[in-house]
């Protein structure tokens, strides 16, 4: 009996005394579980190593499923798909063999590109150090899954390749913020893109051309993953979309056709193509004292003119003979490239009936020295040359007087006539007058005799272009024995009043280089209205040939106002 009340009684007392224990016990579980909770998570997170990027597994298209294949049907090259695409499997391979070196360019370039932006954040918001631990694009470089080329009517080349890059980068930065060393790791990306490389001017000087010009034809598709502190943060609830999103846009805005990136590879003095920028009006007035260089006391004058950097021959004023003080009021007009650069050469010379015509003096006017649009004045002392050394230039010469004017064109001369409703239809009346405005006044007709093509004629084929505007005759240099030849020439005619109802005549001849019976032979011929030169500023387009079985010629003609 005594032992059954010592047992019940000691059962209820260890009752009694049993919420005490567990309550007792779950706050010192607490209290140490918390901090020593967060002494593991500090070194498992604050302080993880990033893990090395393993080589993606390889595996040939027989060991796949069919559901596999299926996955698989997006990802076959445009080649395949598009006749339009080129397979490009040697460029892919030659950027195989280059990707190591590639590599290691791209990121020693990416790293000193970095340095001066880290530097800038260092000592702001409390960072510490900012610097790449580890920087490699990883061994499988892009793939170029199909090539498109344009061919068009400007010198130019355009591209347009199908780029997809599915990487294994191993990309970590570490960043010190505060006392506490932050690791992240970009993984797994991916880029497709469609851009349009355009390479212009084709240039003939190495490599060929002056720019490259690039824009997305639609907006990339770039994926990835980012570890931070260990886990990784794109799996988080919509932060993945978000920055798709993002990416996304900020490349749109940036680069999405018509939005282009242009990479200078040449420098434009290089180049070596300058455009006419303006027309100086010269006005050869007249001369004093000039020297006397005939047996009877006296000189038969004329001016010569011509302008540095213009392939035209000089021009001349007329001969005034027996007069040592001739008076010209003659005018002139140049076409000016550089007028920082081009010096204006004038030259008096004794014109001879025999023999060579002698030299009275010279002087030189650098355009540098004129303001556009306001005509100066010039009383010239003339020399024996321009050489400052020569003695000869303390003797009295004479003087000449000349005024220029230099008249640079119009900016917005590059399109006059533009259409006033968005229809494309002109209104009548006030718009109709401010038309007329535009297309009115004096101007530079450029044309430029390309090249041309099939081109055959029956007896010889030694192509050469013959230009005929009002009167005024031009023709190319001959190219011997071919069909497609390429003249690239330029010719300027410099008009008072638009073209609007003209036409200008084109005809590619070919002639024999020994002398023959039937020596010139016409391979065909053209006329283009120069309405739409005027209207639009510039065409640049191919014509069939009249009477020629499969010729065609390229020209560009362009109307710049004054």
């Amino acid at each position: 009996m005594f032992w059954r009340f010592f047992i019940r009684r000691l059962f209820c007392y260890v009752s009694k005394n049993m919420g005490f224990l567990s309550t007792f016990l779950g706050i010192i579980g607490f209290g140490i579980g918390i901090p020593l909770g967060l002494l593991i998570g500090f070194f498992f997170f604050i302080y993880p190593e990033a893990k090395d990027v393993k080589e993606p597994v390889i595996r040939p298209l027989y060991e796949l499923d069919s559901s596999a294949l299926q996955d698989l049907l997006p990802e076959i090259p445009l080649w395949v798909k598009n006749p339009d695409y080129d397979r490009v499997d040697w460029f892919n391979k030659f950027i195989s063999d280059m990707w190591p070196y590639l590599d290691k360019a791209i990121c020693s370039t990416i790293r000193s590109m970095a340095q001066p932006i880290f530097e800038e954040y260092i000592g702001k918001f409390q960072i510490k150090a900012i610097e790449f631990k580890n920087l490699s694009l990883g061994t499988l470089p892009p793939a170029i899954f199909g090539l498109k080329v344009y061919e068009t009517n400007e010198k130019e080349l355009v591209m347009e390749p199908a780029i997809r890059w599915a990487g294994n980068p191993n990309i970590v930065l570490g960043l010190k913020l505060f006392s506490l060393q932050i690791t992240v790791q970009l993984v797994d990306l991916q880029i497709f893109a469609a851009p349009r490389i355009t390479l212009k001017p084709l240039v003939p000087t190495f490599p060929c051309f002056a720019n490259i010009v690039v824009s997305l034809l639609e907006k990339p598709h770039v994926d990835f993953g980012m570890k931070i502190l260990g886990g990784d943060i794109m799996s988080i609830p919509g932060l993945y979309r978000f920055v798709q999103e993002t990416i996304k846009k900020q490349i749109a805005s940036l680069y999405l056709w018509p939005q282009t990136l242009e990479i200078p590879i040449l420098d434009k003095a290089t180049v070596g193509e300058r455009k006419p920028v303006g027309i100086l009006h010269v006005k050869v007035v007249r001369a004093h004292k000039l020297l006397k260089m005939d047996i009877f006391g006296t000189s038969d004058p004329y001016v010569k003119l011509s302008l540095t950097g213009e392939k035209l021959p000089a021009k001349k004023t007329s001969i005034k003979m027996n007069n040592l003080n001739p008076e010209w009021n003659e005018k002139f007009k140049f076409i000016v490239t550089d007028p920082n650069t081009q010096v204006l050469h004038l030259e008096v010379y004794d014109w001879d009936k025999v023999g060579g015509h002698d030299k009275l003096g010279m002087q030189l006017v650098p355009l540098k020295l004129l303001t556009p649009n306001e005509a100066k004045e010039f009383k010239l002392e003339l020399l024996k040359s321009s050489s400052i050394s020569e003695s000869q230039n303390q003797k009295k010469r004479g003087q000449l007087e000349v005024e220029l004017n230099f008249v640079p064109f119009k900016e917005e001369s590059s399109k006059i006539g533009e259409p006033v409703d968005r229809f494309g239809r002109e209104e009548s009346g006030n718009n109709r007058a401010s038309h007329n405005e535009k297309v009115s006044g004096a101007g530079l007709l450029s044309v430029i005799i390309q090249g041309a093509e099939d081109v055959e004629g029956e007896r010889h084929n030694n192509p050469y272009a013959f230009v005929l505007f009002r009167g005024e005759h031009k023709k190319t240099k001959m190219i011997k024995r071919t069909r497609d030849p390429t003249w690239n020439e330029e010719f300027q005619f410099m008009l008072e009043e638009p073209p609007l109802d003209d036409k200008i005549y084109i005809e590619v001849m070919s002639k024999r280089t020994r002398i023959s019976f039937r020596s010139k032979e016409s391979l065909g011929f053209v006329e283009i209205n120069l309405t739409d030169v005027v209207n639009n500023g510039r065409i640049n387009q191919k014509y069939n040939l009249i009477n020629s079985k499969n010729g065609v010629i390229h020209v560009e003609i362009q109307w710049t106002k004054i």
